[in-house]
């Protein structure tokens, strides 16, 4: 697949006639974004990209002038306070009002503005003559909102979530009276955008809940003051603070400029700043005090007032340049938001759009509309991809997969349970239920019982191309995608007649070079390779064992054995040591490949560990626990898979061969004796009594060779060569005479007279892409096996056995392997 073979950018224009800017935009790209060049970028609701000039004018100015502490009087001091005075009034520019109405207050970001405005507002509790204020917030809340309840509920303030259909569903017609008697103070924050869907809410909500016509303002009496939380929505739209005067506004700076990061503001209305009442002051927030006495006389400007300590004026000096560069690239944020919004339509089409094989979707985009408008919906695509038969693949495989083909996007709930839970149908006792089997906010725990716990979100910023699209597109339909590859003409004419007024005939977007048009009823095919029979390895009529890999040093090359003790923690030294950088952080191919070139081998006889590479002298550290050895050694913390594990550097020796081999500076650490270290829970009996050395998860790896094979002829019929590919999955026990994944739904195996429980699949990452003979990287071999499996990146099972302390037996090339299914 050659997707630049492939013109699609005319289709583009039929959907969106606005892209890019004034000039030659992809000049600009390369002129401003040099760093992103290979690289598809699609987090931008995350963080977004700086530019060249932002920092090269930055540096200019701060290597040119003396800026000191703008409390002070002297020159440079004061050249720092009419700096930072000139960007709070470009700040308000940006937002079309001027000081007359609002005031800016510098933050250390969003959740810092928030969290002021919880702590200060004038929150008056119930009494029993009166009702107390309430805490109103839209259930598609950020975090950061929500968690305002923690403070004010200490305060007895009642929280009340609301949905955003009952907004609209319970408001009452015609504005209420101004209630004059109850000047009950409430608050009621909700979203311009939504940092989960995109969604963008109506600016109008603002006087619609200070003039009482929404829920819940209708409904209780009281003096209602707006917050809304403008961090999403500014990223790539205009915000008129004329057409709405919310009076608290909430934004982080580097969502809008990539640089500066930890600084953002509150936008304050001055009409509404008297709510707001501070008890601790910091240095240059006072009028006057005194030490003695508690007195205490606040700044009479709004910003001093609430600017705790010196600001961050570096800081926000880079924001003069912020400015100055997003407006002469851009022109304007109209552009901005029309340039990105026609990027995130043309992908939710073509996503929406793309069916498998066999005619069902490739995804379930969660979204209000349909990308109709950019008033209506931002640049943000919120999905999970469904594999052939309707499943849903879980968000980890996505993003380990996109990692491969270096694009770059977000998983998980994104900070917004609210919207999480509607979008995904997760109730409040799945919620808990998650948690109990495992699964906390921001972890790769993306299927429970079969349920996604997330989804996927990719979003554009104004430096996003064309070309990111297509990329991303491919990325899905040649990974995720049952071949042949269709598209849903009819949805795809239903979207294109809902934003067309046009009436040329449709032309179907090419997605890549293998797309096929559906044109009546349902294709239904498989790629060439995958209806080939293949045999298998070893007798017909059972299973054996045929090769047995240890691993000594993790990450290194594996070292082959036709006979193995085993023991409490898998394989006798599986793993016994691992290589850590000058920080202490454990070293693995994914950051250092060339470890596969280091080939550690036990010789038990000796009592030694032997390391060889090629141009290098042969050295060995002790196998056996020496208590002198340990006694002069330093022992040491790292962590392996999450896990804190203690360990014993093995002296400076190695650690010069390391550190002159790889080319950075490097220590070898062992695993301290008697540490044990529990499994990865993945069943009740695998982690009933089972421990790990170094490992990552399981104490063994076991493959099929059939499995093996079947992707391994995928790939030479795909690309016309031969590729060995045994080595890269890194198997503890390869064993020969079974079917092409039949291993996945083993429970148990013996092998000759061990007991093994299958604790789960191996969940594959970028590491199967490096060759172990040279170290170079590649997609393969993991692009097959997501695209034979629908997405589905397992291979191999995890095994561990339940042994005593002292459990000692051999495993044997050549023995017999009985197993166990699930069915029975």
């Amino acid at each position: 697949m050659n997707f630049h073979n492939v013109s699609s950018f005319e289709t583009f224009q039929q959907l969106w006639s606005q892209y890019g800017y004034e000039g030659n935009f992809g000049e600009m790209i390369q002129q401003e974004f040099p760093r992103i060049k290979g690289i598809t970028y699609l987090d931008h609701a995350a963080a977004t990209l700086y530019p060249e000039s932002l920092l090269r004018n930055f540096f200019r100015d701060i290597s040119t002038n003396v800026y000191g502490n703008p409390h002070s009087h002297s020159p440079s001091s004061r050249l720092t306070h009419d700096t930072v005075e000139q960007v709070r009034s470009r700040v308000l520019q940006h937002f079309n009002t001027t000081s007359k109405d609002y005031s800016v207050i510098f933050t250390s970001g969003c959740t810092a503005a928030l969290k002021l405005v919880a702590e200060t507002f004038r929150w008056r509790p119930q009494t029993e003559g009166e009702a107390g204020s309430h805490l109103c917030y839209l259930t598609d809340s950020h975090t950061s909102v929500v968690g305002m309840r923690g403070l004010t509920s200490t305060l007895g303030v009642a929280a009340l979530p609301v949905s955003s259909q009952e907004l609209k569903t319970r408001a009452k017609d015609g504005i209420q009276e101004e209630d004059v008697i109850c000047q009950t103070p409430h608050l009621f924050c909700y979203p311009a955008q939504s940092n989960f869907s995109g969604r963008k809410y109506p600016l109008s909500h603002v006087e619609g809940i200070r003039a009482r016509r929404l829920y819940p303002a209708c409904d209780l009496q009281g003096r209602w003051f707006v917050l809304l939380d403008a961090a999403s929505y500014v990223t790539c739209s205009s915000l008129n603070l004329q057409d709405c005067p919310a009076d608290f506004i909430p934004i982080s700076f580097y969502k809008i400029f990539g640089f500066p990061t930890g600084l953002g503001a509150l936008l304050v209305r001055n009409d509404a700043a008297g709510i707001l009442r501070k008890t601790y002051f910091g240095g240059g927030t006072a009028a006057a005090y005194l030490s003695g006495e508690n007195y205490y006389v606040p700044a009479e400007n709004i910003s001093d007032r609430f600017e705790d300590g010196t600001v961050s004026f570096l800081d926000i000096i880079a924001l003069n340049h912020g400015f100055e560069s997003l407006y002469r690239i851009t022109g304007n944020m109209h552009n901005i938001q029309q340039h990105t919004f026609g990027l995130a339509r043309y992908t939710y089409t073509l996503l929406s759009s793309l069916c498998h094989g066999n005619g069902r979707p490739v995804a379930q985009i969660y979204a209000e509309g349909q990308f109709e408008s950019p008033i209506t919906q931002g640049a943000i695509l919120n999905f999970n991809l469904l594999d052939s038969s309707g499943q849903i693949v879980g968000y980890s495989q996505v993003d380990r997969m996109a990692s491969l083909f270096n694009i770059h996007l977000r998983t998980g709930c994104f900070c917004n349970t609210g919207a999480c839970q509607a979008f995904l149908g997760i109730t409040d006792q799945q919620m808990k239920r998650n948690l109990q089997a495992g699964h906390v906010c921001g972890d790769g725990v993306d299927l429970v019982d079969g349920q996604p716990t997330g989804s996927v979100r990719v979003s554009f910023g104004y430096m996003s191309t064309f070309e990111d699209c297509q990329k991303f597109l491919s990325f899905v339909a040649e990974c995720f995608v049952m071949k042949p590859v269709t598209v849903n003409r009819a949805r795809l004419q239903e979207l294109k007649a809902a934003r067309e007024s046009s009436d040329r005939p449709d032309e179907l977007p090419p997605v890549n070079g293998f797309i096929k048009e559906r044109q009546t009823g349902v294709e239904k095919s498989s790629s060439k390779a995958s209806q080939q029979e293949f045999g298998h390895v070893g007798p017909s009529h059972g299973k054996t064992l045929t090769n047995i890999y240890v691993y000594p040093v993790k990450s290194c090359a594996a070292f082959e054995v036709h006979d193995w003790p085993v023991g409490p923690l898998g394989l006798l030294y599986d793993r016994g040591w691992m290589v850590v950088n000058g920080n202490g952080v454990c070293l693995s191919q994914k950051r250092e490949s060339r470890l596969c070139l280091i080939r550690p081998q036990v010789h038990l006889p000796s009592n030694k560990l032997f390391l060889q590479a090629s141009g290098m002298d042969t050295i060995s550290v002790p196998l056996e626990d020496d208590v002198s050895f340990h006694t002069s050694s330093q022992m040491c913390h790292s962590k392996v898979c999450g896990d804190r594990v203690e360990t014993f550097d093995c002296g400076d020796e190695a650690a010069a061969w390391l550190s002159l081999f790889l080319g950075q500076p490097c220590r070898l650490i062992r695993q301290r004796p008697g540490l044990t270290r529990e499994m990865k829970k993945r069943s009740d009996e695998a982690a009933a009594s089972s421990f790990l050395s170094l490992v990552n998860e399981a104490q063994y790896l076991m493959i099929s060779r059939a499995s093996v094979e079947l992707i391994q002829n995928l790939m030479s019929n795909r690309f016309e060569c031969e590729m060995l590919l045994q080595d890269r999955f890194r198997a503890n026990l390869v064993i020969a005479g079974a079917e092409p994944f039949e291993e996945d739904n083993w429970s148990h195996l013996i092998i000759g007279n061990t007991r093994f429980t299958v604790a789960g699949p191996c969940g594959r990452c970028q590491m199967i892409g490096i060759d172990q003979d040279t170290g170079t990287r590649t997609k393969e071999p993991l692009v097959t096996l997501s695209a034979h499996r629908s997405g589905k990146v397992t291979f191999g099972v995890y095994l561990t056995h339940q042994a005593p302390e002292d459990f000692v037996s051999v495993l044997s090339v050549g023995s017999v392997v009985q197993m166990e299914s699930h069915d029975h």
